[in-house]
């Protein structure tokens, strides 16, 4: 136990500690609610039943005492107390947290309203033993043991049903080991099992296995009837029978429809006494659970009584076939009636005439004889050398004993009715399926944790005792033995006691009468169904008031008590289902795979929390490990498959399409799961791999970084920016989406949050997947350069920018808008990043248009890696690029070969596997045009003039500047846009200038010089390199215009920004005048690496 030390404050009077915290106030001297009125529980609901935490720091009232007492003591802390209370403040709400569920008992407390009303909730009082061990122990003692598990040993033999026995125990045990760690790794509300797997691996696991496990739980109602039902109908009442054989051959239909009947009536009155009041079921829980005791003693007594006293029941064999003892009276042929020897009533079944001399018999009955055995030899017999393997039979095999003479003749097919004879084929596999129902029920103990003094300790004890206990000593392994060392095989093998009476198996070997096993075994199992009635409703309603399934909102509400009442009826018709297959051997199966689905994700998720390490991963209970639960998981796999391969599909195929249907309408619910762990795990593990160095070519793809604008209103200026990535992208790969802010980052947070929810509800309507990242800086350049250099991880970092056109750069005196272009053309250089620009990016198309012709056209002026090449070839893979084709073109000077380039281009194509056409353009060297030096002329005469005019409105607006407030609100500054001058030192308040006779002069002279210096624009000769270049542009602009007018789309490589920052603006303009006339264009710019290879 931890060791606390109480320190006193002797500043204050004890006795106003309480009242003057003012954050929760606690009266500790009420014994009552031990609470103020509102807040004794941390745990409330949303309205929906969504069950969740409500943070226990809560601002009260009366702060002018509590800033009187802070004052003195805790000052320091005082402005955060509203959300970080004092510790005496956290403590006095833990003091007061509850966990009782909203369970049986609390239901049958509701039942009466006003009594509820008047009511003080109890706190939960139950121990280990009858909160765990003993409801544990009812759920595992059942059907199974009672009806067929010497049928079982007897089909099987005692080698393999020990096997059989040794795998579904080992998976339980296993599971509870599990199961054990998860329970006591904090409070488990209602729900149980399902709220452990939900809280540990999610909703969409959760929803899939709480549903399953709900199955489980509503086919084992399902199988528990149909047992009563058996019991009733073949032991206790046959003459019960509705439906009666016609022959002898037809008696198995005709059980079965009765099944029906008589299953469905008994499911309608069970669902009538749950409906009525949970409070009949628990009140008669002690009563069932004490028949199920009284009966397994029973089978003890009477197994050790057999040693000194066998029963008796005799079994009669013609030849080595076992016989149905109810249709004859004495096992012979021939019986002694006064003074003369007449056939017997086995004479007659088998033979057509009365006179023994005439008459015509069956040939086996004729040639073999007639012998009695001992059904029950006893203990000391030895009779375990003959039941030690297995004998599996086809359906319709008589039931035979190979160590009795017989001779090999067929019989008419008439006698068959008269030998017992197998109802269904059996295989190892079918027998596991049909055993393990009865190794469940281990989760019975974690279902009532709100109900026990000390869960965390009971669970695990109770549960892993009950196990121990029914494996070990009371019933598997050792009933196994029993039944193997005491019953006659062919008993054994006889699943309803047809050899002996009619009487139940395991009841032939109990004392002090068969009786006590019928009975007990009617009411456990009678017990066990409306246990199974109880409380599968409730935890369909416990996943439905979880909203992680919208279908089944509905089955969350039910009466004013709380009652399920639709998730009771729900309940009822699936367990209708089940009556109606009306065959417990064909029911076992299905609910062995619902509750392997259910153990298996247990397992899993106690492995996953160990092996995460996740720091709320604390169980009390110590003793597991993550290789424990990964055996437990893959025997409850290996157990599906081995039961029945095609219902584990199905099981399979049901909790995956849940899963997927919870997944894709959007589960909101975060519980911490180990889920969201194992991916935080997994991409760490992935991110350390892919630092180990660069990728190579091959799986080289475009991780985009997108650049984008937001307008003043917050929202994505341009979304086709978006739309451009999603296409390009087709769902693969890294996507970044990032913005800049200009300003603060201490008073823009709360924009900055606006930004990322604006940008990722674009990001969801485009269906872009990726990241969305906005900072906040002072000068948006800045921001961008941030943002180019620190987005991604480790090796998942972007290495393709996408950036928007800088529109009306012309129109703007403003120069910071294409100054901020370019010098993000600028930094994705220096960071070896490729740069994609669409131009006119507003006429790209949107994700529902189609092209169903065209071309995409690719222009490879410089090489420089590929990129060029496998940009079209992604976009091809989306369905709006889909249907164009890819044309190339390439351009080729007067020196060059342009048919041996249109060859090289081809093969170089073939290679890379790229269908596309290929054209070689022949560009002549022509003389530079008058067109080319007059626009030349113009965009330098532009430059000049917009230089002239910053330089003269700088003197005007400087005085404006000095007194501007250089602390103003934050404002919204466009993605290219920024300030290009330096901030300005801090100046005084008030400015005085003052005019002298110089200064006068020199402003009058300024003046009268702005007229020369605008003559000087006209006169201005143009740069040469300038001339080149424009010629350069128009030349490739003609071209370009001329082949690919009617083009989806245009790629071209974009030239690099001068190394001079004073050509910047030229630069523009060339950029400009390349591209006009084109609709849709791509400017591409390769990062300085290879993209493409030709190798495979």
């Amino acid at each position: 136990m931890p060791h606390f030390t109480v320190v006193p404050v002797e500043d204050n009077p004890p006795s106003n500690y309480d009242s003057l915290e003012g954050i929760n106030w606690v009266d500790y001297r009420d014994t009552g609610q031990g609470g103020y009125p509102g807040h004794g529980d941390t745990v409330s609901s949303d309205g929906h039943g969504n069950h969740k935490e409500d943070s226990p720091f809560l601002n009260t009232t009366d702060s002018s005492k509590r800033t009187d007492y802070y004052d003195k003591n805790l000052a320091l802390f005082e402005e955060e107390l509203d959300i970080r209370p004092k510790v005496s403040s956290f403590l006095s709400r833990l003091v007061n947290y509850t966990n009782i569920t909203q369970g049986a008992k609390e239901h049958e407390e509701a039942e009466s309203a006003e009594a509820s009303k008047r009511k003080i909730p109890k706190s939960p009082n139950m121990g280990t033993l009858m909160g765990v061990y003993l409801p544990c122990l009812q759920n595992i003692f059942g059907v199974i043991l009672f009806l067929r598990l010497t049928w079982i040993v007897g089909t099987a033999g005692v080698v393999q049903s020990f096997l059989i026995v040794l795998m579904c125990c080992s998976c339980t045990m296993l599971t509870a080991i599990s199961m054990s760690a998860i329970a006591t790794n904090g409070v488990v509300p209602a729900g149980g099992a399902y709220f452990m797997i939900s809280r540990s691996l999610g909703p969409e696991f959760g929803g899939a296995v709480g549903l399953c496990f709900y199955l489980g739980t509503t086919f084992a109602a399902a199988m528990y009837i149909l047992g009563a039902i058996e019991i009733f109908l073949k032991y206790l009442v046959p003459q019960a029978a509705i439906f009666h054989a016609v022959d002898i051959h037809a008696g198995s239909s005709a059980m079965l429809n009765n099944m029906r009947v008589y299953g469905t009536i008994c499911l309608s009155l069970m669902a009538v006494v749950v409906f009525v009041g949970v409070k009949y079921v628990n009140k008669f829980a002690s009563l069932f659970l004490a028949c199920v005791i009284i009966s397994i003693v029973s089978i003890y007594a009477g197994a050790i009584k057999s040693i000194f006293h066998p029963p008796d029941f005799p079994i009669c064999m013609l030849g080595n076939r076992t016989l149905v003892r109810d249709l004859f009276d004495v096992c012979q042929k021939m019986e002694v009636k006064g003074n003369e020897t007449v056939p017997s009533k086995l004479w007659r079944n088998f033979c057509i005439s009365e006179n023994a001399s005439s008459a015509h018999c069956d040939e086996y009955f004729a040639q073999n004889n007639v012998t009695e055995i001992q059904g029950i030899p006893g203990l000391a017999s030895g009779i375990i050398r003959e039941n030690m393997w297995g004998d599996y039979m086809e359906k319709g095999q008589i039931l035979e004993k190979p160590s009795l003479p017989s001779v090999d003749v067929h019989g008419s097919m008439e006698s068959f009715g008269f030998y017992v004879s197998a109802d269904i084929a059996t295989s190892f596999t079918l027998l596991v399926g049909i055993f393990f129902p009865s190794a469940t029920g281990i989760m019975a103990g974690s279902n009532r944790s709100g109900d026990l003094r000390d869960a965390q300790k009971s669970i695990p004890v109770g549960t892993i005792l009950a196990i121990t206990t029914t494996s070990l000593v009371l019933s598997d392994f050792s009933s196994v033995v029993l039944f193997g060392a005491c019953i006659e095989g062919v008993v054994l093998r006889d699943k309803f006691g047809d050899a002996v009476s009619n009487n139940l198996v395991v009841g032939t070997l109990s004392w002090p009468s068969t009786w006590v096993i019928v009975i007990g075994s009617f009411f456990s199992t009678v017990g066990a169904g409306l246990q199974s009635l109880t409380g599968a409703p409730r935890l369909l309603q416990a996943i439905a008031k979880d909203n992680i399934i919208p279908f089944l909102r509905v089955f969350g509400h039910g009466k004013a008590n709380g009652e399920p009442t639709w998730a009771l009826l729900l309940t009822g018709l699936i367990a209708e289902l089940g009556i109606l297959i009306a065959s417990l051997d064909m029911v076992a199966p299905i609910l062995s795979m619902f509750f392997l689905m259910c153990y298996l994700f247990v397992n899993l998720a106690c492995a996953v929390q160990t092996l995460l390490r996740t720091p709320n991963w604390r169980p009390r209970f110590k003793y597991y490990h993550w290789a424990l639960s990964f055996l437990g998981m893959s025997m409850c796999l290996a157990l599906m498959f081995i039961s029945s391969w095609y219902y584990a599909i199905v099981a399979m195929g049901i909790a995956g399409m849940i899963y997927k249907y919870i997944e894709y309408q959007g589960a909101e619910k975060e519980w911490g799961d180990g889920i969201r762990g194992l991916s935080l795990s997994a991409a760490r593990y992935a991110l350390l791999r892919l630092e180990a160095g660069p990728p190579h070519t091959k799986n080289w793809r475009p991780q985009l970084l997108v650049l984008l604008k937001l307008d003043e209103d917050l929202h994505v200026k341009y979304p086709r920016m978006l739309t451009f990535a999603s296409q390009l992208k087709a769902g693969k790969g890294l996507t970044i989406v990032g913005s800049v802010i200009q300003g603060n980052f201490l008073d823009s947070y709360g924009e900055t949050q606006a930004s990322e929810q604006a940008i990722k509800n674009m990001m969801e309507i485009e269906r872009v997947k990726g990241f969305c990242q906005v900072v906040v800086a002072s000068k948006v350049r800045e921001g961008i350069s941030h943002l180019i250099q620190s987005c991604g991880l480790g090796g998942m970092k972007h290495n393709t920018v996408v950036m928007g056109w800088p529109y009306g750069w012309r129109q703007s005196e403003d120069p910071r808008a294409w100054k901020t272009f370019i010098n993000t053309v600028r930094c994705t250089t220096a960071a070896h990043l490729a740069l994609m620009v669409p131009k006119n990016v507003s006429f790209y198309p949107s994700n529902h248009e189609r092209f169903t012709d065209g071309h995409i056209d690719v222009w490879w002026i410089v090489h420089d890696g590929g990129m060029l090449m496998l940009l079209p070839f992604l976009l091809k893979q989306h369905k709006v690029w889909r249907k164009c084709k890819m044309r190339i073109f390439t351009v080729a000077q007067m020196d060059d070969n342009s048919i041996q380039m249109k060859k090289d281009l081809a093969t170089f194509l073939y290679q890379l596997r790229l269908e596309a056409e290929v054209e070689v353009v022949e560009m002549h060297d022509s003389d530079i045009s008058a067109y080319t030096y007059e626009r030349t002329l113009m965009m330098e005469q532009r430059s000049q003039m917009l230089r002239q005019m910053r330089l003269s409105s700088a003197e005007r607006n400087r005085e404006a500047q000095l007194v501007k407030d250089r602390h103003s609100l934050v404002r919204m500054g466009s993605l290219y846009s920024d300030e290009e001058e330096e901030s300005i030192d801090v100046v005084p308040e008030k400015i005085q200038m003052t005019w002298t006779k110089e200064k006068l002069d020199a402003e009058r002279r300024t003046r009268n010089n702005a007229p020369e210096t605008f003559r000087e624009l006209i006169s201005i000769k143009p740069d040469q390199s300038n001339v080149r270049r424009m010629h350069t542009a128009v030349k490739l602009n003609e071209v370009i215009v001329n082949r690919s007018h009617d083009a989806r789309l245009v790629l071209l490589n974009m030239p690099g920004p001068p190394r001079n920052p004073e050509g910047d603006e030229n630069y523009m303009e060339f950029l400009e005048v390349l591209t006009e006339g084109l609709e849709r264009v791509l400017l591409v710019r390769g990062g300085g690496r290879e993209v493409i290879t030709i190798y495979s």
